[in-house]
């Protein structure tokens, strides 16, 4: 019940309206039902021949409960009658629906509201994180518990608020009961309880098989994922096959839980529906004949019974279907406390500005217990095209998380116009910087949204602008649809030089100070390369440009350039000086 707890806290306001609901609820169908027994009394009177023993007493045990309804008629100046007990029932199932249509309505709203806010929280949490975290992780389990554990997450509250519906609602027609007939109510209590205990384990196998569904399936799904990135080099091979072999494990794992968590469903199911037939039988055999009660009112009794039994099995039901999904909640729960750990820390207050230009000052960085960059110092001009070249594995991109501020150096100062990093504010530094990364990640959208990213702020103009300044014009503007054709999935449809001219682009639309690529050129052949360095030659001076690479060409079009290795950092090309 904790999890119960847990969204009740969360949402306080829609759950009280649901609780509140169901409890009027519940009480409406009380008294719409205490008219049922005098409602047959009256019946048996009129059908049943003159002088018969077994009417005379039904029509003397309406109870308290009948007594106290028919009273309640007379009050209001009405003539009690069948047709006035009838009216009495249909008015309170049609209140007792209308509330109960309420609080159904309240438990759906709230079952959207706990799934979007579940992938809001984990995505802004995820946002904020340092970026260290993500390199610890799996982008395919962070997506499982966007998509897949969010719903299951959002259907275990929905499996909560029925099991408190229902539990509800026993616990009307158990008052009804002992309003009527004390020993029958405890009777039905004692029963109820001792099915569910009886049954319980099939619930602990489900909450288990849930738990299992959840580890598995996140597994599943990352290894999927980073199967699929890796679908163009495993067909062209012919090896995708491999797909098969590496997923049939987890997916025979999902199998056997789904299998597990169907048949505790169905035992469970027909294991109520046997006992509580018998439970029955019993009752009636014992009012009706043991204790020899009129036949309205074991018929009324009966009713109860089956009601109060039918109720407590599908608490018993919810509460195992709750505990299937509750899993993922918890799942998701997990992850979003680990990316809230590993919160970012914002920097300072003051406002970036880049008009004098960047230096790292006896920089060191080490990752875990290995040595990236030893005291390096390097000096990157405002307006220049600074290089840094080097081999794999020699802190080229370190560098760069270091600048951006993704990483933090373990000594040494980095300066941006002589004012230390850690004093800007982090995330406006970051808006003055255009990046273009070595992946040429595009979107399986029109160039437009690739390079505007869905920015309502930026126009079409702004877009056709950055794509002239990016040398991209040319190519795009002779496209079929123009700058609204599609790319393709990871812009399939564009050469290599293509996309990255695209995402060059996208880099300049916001108009940043601050230009960097990393080895945005590796995967080019010597006249792309060429070609893209030409065009960075131009963007200098309205942009300060820094590029990394292990390529020579990078090296001949940058004004200056240092050299990475062994920890250390030489300048090896100065034009100014």
């Amino acid at each position: 019940m904790h999890l119960l707890k847990t969204f009740a806290r969360a949402y306080p306001l829609q759950s009280t309206i649901m609780l509140v609901a169901l409890l009027v609820a519940g009480l409406v169908e009380g008294i719409s039902l205490t008219a049922l027994l005098p409602l047959l009394n009256r019946v048996l009177v009129r059908t049943d021949p003159p002088g018969d023993d077994t009417a005379a007493v039904a029509a003397g045990s309406d109870s308290e409960v009948g007594d106290t309804l028919l009273k309640g008629i007379e009050a209001l100046g009405l003539t009690p009658s069948v047709e006035m007990l009838l009216v009495v029932i249909i008015i309170g199932a049609v209140i007792k629906g209308g509330l109960v249509l309420l609080a159904k309505k309240r438990v759906g709203y709230i079952v959207a509201q706990v799934a979007t806010d579940l992938r809001l929280s984990m995505l802004r949490a995820m946002l904020a994180s340092r970026w260290e975290y993500f390199l610890h992780r799996q982008i395919g389990q962070l997506t499982n518990s966007m998509s897949i554990e969010a719903v299951r997450a959002a259907n275990a509250y929905l499996h909560g608020a029925t099991l408190i519906s229902q539990l509800i609602q026993a616990l009307v027609y158990v008052i009804i009961a002992t309003m009527l007939m004390w020993q029958a109510a405890l009777f039905s209590i004692l029963m109820g309880t001792l099915i569910y205990v009886a049954l319980n384990r099939l619930v602990k196998m489900s909450r288990k098989a849930g738990k299992r569904q959840t580890s598995f399936t996140k597994l599943m799904i990352a290894r999927l994922a980073d199967t699929l990135l890796s679908v163009k080099p495993l067909k062209s091979m012919g090896r995708e096959g491999l797909v098969d072999t590496v997923l049939v494990s987890e997916t025979k794992n999902i199998n056997r839980a789904l299998r597990r968590e169907v048949v505790s469903s169905e035992l469970l199911s027909a294991g109520q529906e046997i006992l509580f037939a018998l439970v029955l039988a019993i009752g009636i055999y014992v009012t009706l004949v043991k204790w020899e009660l009129p036949i309205a009112t074991v018929m009324v009794l009966g009713f109860l019974l089956s009601r109060i039994l039918k109720r407590t099995g599908q608490v018993q039901r919810s509460y195992q279907k709750m505990a299937v999904s509750e899993s993922a909640y918890w799942s998701i729960q997990k992850t979003i406390s680990k990316a809230e750990e590993a919160r970012e820390d914002p920097g300072g207050d003051r406002a970036p500005t880049l008009e004098q230009g960047i230096e790292l000052q006896d920089v060191s960085f080490s990752y875990k217990d290995k040595q990236i960059l030893e005291r390096i110092n390097i000096s990157i001009p405002v307006g220049s095209f600074t290089a840094i070249i080097g081999p794999s594995g020699s802190g080229k991109t370190t560098c760069l998380d270091l600048i951006i501020g993704l990483l933090q150096p373990d000594s040494g100062i980095l300066l941006v116009d002589d004012i230390p990093l850690n004093e800007l504010d982090r995330h406006r530094w970051r808006r003055t910087i255009g990046y273009v990364p070595q992946e040429t990640v595009l979107l399986h959208d029109s160039v437009l949204n690739n390079v505007a990213l869905g920015d309502p702020v930026i126009s079409e103009a702004d877009v056709i602008s950055a794509l002239k300044e990016a040398g991209a014009w040319v190519f795009v503007e002779a496209l079929p649809e123009g700058i609204h054709d599609i790319v393709g999935e990871r812009g399939g449809k564009l050469s290599g030089g293509q996309r990255q001219r695209i995402m060059i682009a996208r880099a300049l639309v916001h108009r940043p100070r601050l230009l960097i690529l990393d080895e945005a050129t590796s995967a080019l052949d010597p006249q792309g390369e060429k070609a893209i360095c030409e065009t960075l030659h131009k963007l200098r001076g309205a942009h300060t440009i820094l590029a990394i690479s292990h390529q020579p060409t990078l090296l001949d079009a940058a004004e200056r350039a240092y050299r990475l290795q062994d920890g250390r950092a030489l300048l090896v090309k100065d034009v100014a000086g």
